[in-house]
């Protein structure tokens, strides 16, 4: 049974009662309580005080009550703040235990929320798009449908090569930057194509595939945007499975929907105008993101889990 403290109500009552010489234990009938809840408000009363009195008391000594406060020490606070700047969340600085944090993941969080340290690097919350959504793009007949992809890949959730592709647009619609995802080590490339139409994607996605070794990567899956249709091409010169999800569906290419948010956040926002950058520029932020540890690498780095599966030479020209 769950204990709860006397009310305002329930105090004033015991004080009329108190007032009319009631015993104790007809007061505690009364009000349902224990008697010795009684008996320590009528020893208060008997000192000459009020129930106004004891209810004062007894918010000052709530105030006291419950752990204190967790007040790192100032290294630790310089080096939270380091990896925040370098866009760790609480979670990684925990879980990576680079260094040891005197607190738990959720009190670092409700840190943060307190302002203690910046919140700009925290996930994103909230829906993106509203219920009721419909989506009115990817209506092309000419894409290979995502259901084809675990019949011709049985191992594929398991499986080191197989690429998730999206775009990410800049201002106005007038520049893009292709974005490529490598599902088992989570590592992400980033390519910067001449335009956003379907022969500069193209290009610019069969010019990276002649700088890396031929077969590495099994399949690429995109999202159903027009910039992809020349996907045939680019599927039979280089040799590479290519699927597309299904329209509205970003679930289906959850990491990517992800690691595009992440991009956008750490350097390529949509304000941004990508025609103004270089490959160099792209790069830099994709190799940023690349060496943050995740949780769900058991907090290792994309980098680290890729350079499991590639030789160390072939990885300049890959991200």
């Amino acid at each position: 049974m769950t204990y709860t403290h006397l009310t305002t109500e329930e105090l004033v009552m015991i004080e009329a009662y108190f007032h009319q010489n009631i015993s104790v234990l007809k007061i505690s009938t009364y009000l349902h309580r224990s008697r010795q809840t009684i008996h320590k408000v009528i020893t208060f009363l008997r000192k000459g005080c009020t129930a106004l009195d004891y209810f004062k008391q007894y918010k000052e000594n709530k105030q006291r009550c419950g752990r204190r406060s967790i007040c790192l020490p100032q290294d630790q606070k310089s080096y939270i703040q380091k990896m925040v700047a370098q866009g760790w969340t609480p979670d990684v600085i925990i879980g990576r235990a680079e260094k040891p944090i005197a607190c738990s993941v959720r009190t670092l969080y409700r840190q943060f929320k307190q302002g203690l340290f910046d919140q700009a690097t925290l996930p994103m919350k909230g829906k993106r798009k509203p219920n009721g959504h419909k989506e009115r793009r990817g209506k092309q007949a000419f894409k290979r449908n995502i259901s084809e992809r675990l019949d011709d890949y049985p191992h594929f959730t398991k499986e080191f090569g197989h690429l998730e592709g999206d775009t990410i647009v800049g201002v106005h619609h007038k520049s893009a930057v292709i974005t490529l995802v490598e599902r088992l080590s989570k590592v992400i490339i980033t390519l910067k194509p001449d335009g956003r139409k379907a022969r500069d994607i193209e290009a610019a996605v069969n010019n990276w595939f002649k700088t890396i070794p031929r077969n590495l990567f099994k399949s690429i899956t995109f999202d159903c945007g027009k910039e992809f249709s020349n996907w045939k091409s680019i599927s039979n010169q280089q040799d590479i499975a290519i699927y597309f999800a299904d329209p509205g569906t970003p679930s289906q290419r959850a990491l990517n929907e992800h690691s595009n948010g992440l991009l956008r956040k750490d350097g390529l926002p949509k304000e941004m105008d990508f025609n103004q950058v270089d490959q160099s520029f792209v790069s830099n932020i994709a190799s940023n993101r690349n060496h943050i540890p995740r949780k769900s690498l058991n907090y290792h780095t994309p980098l680290e889990v890729f350079l499991r599966h590639i030789d160390g030479q072939e990885l300049s020209n890959l991200i």
